[in-house]
């Protein structure tokens, strides 16, 4: 399936398991993310996200949102939107 970067993980968070993503692209709950990385290789679908503490559906490019992983990812790893 074709890709597009749409950021980097800028950091990690165990508890909860949360990833902090410096978007260069728009990302919208529903969207599937692939965070790929020197060990890492994650795909899921974006359930919910966060901006400053604050649940929102959609974020935009130059926000940072916080969204749950299934596992741990790292810094500056490649978060790419997976397109139909």
């Amino acid at each position: 399936m074709p890709e597009e970067i749409i950021g980097t993980v800028s950091d990690f968070f165990a508890r909860p398991v949360v990833a902090a993503i410096e978007l260069t692209a728009a990302l919208k709950a529903g969207d599937k993310i692939h965070i790929k990385g020197h060990t890492t290789n994650l795909e899921l679908i974006v359930d919910s996200m966060q901006i400053n503490n604050v649940d929102v559906k959609e974020a935009k490019a130059g926000d940072s949102v916080g969204v749950k992983v299934s596992e741990r990812v790292r810094k500056r790893d490649t978060v790419y939107k997976v397109t139909d």
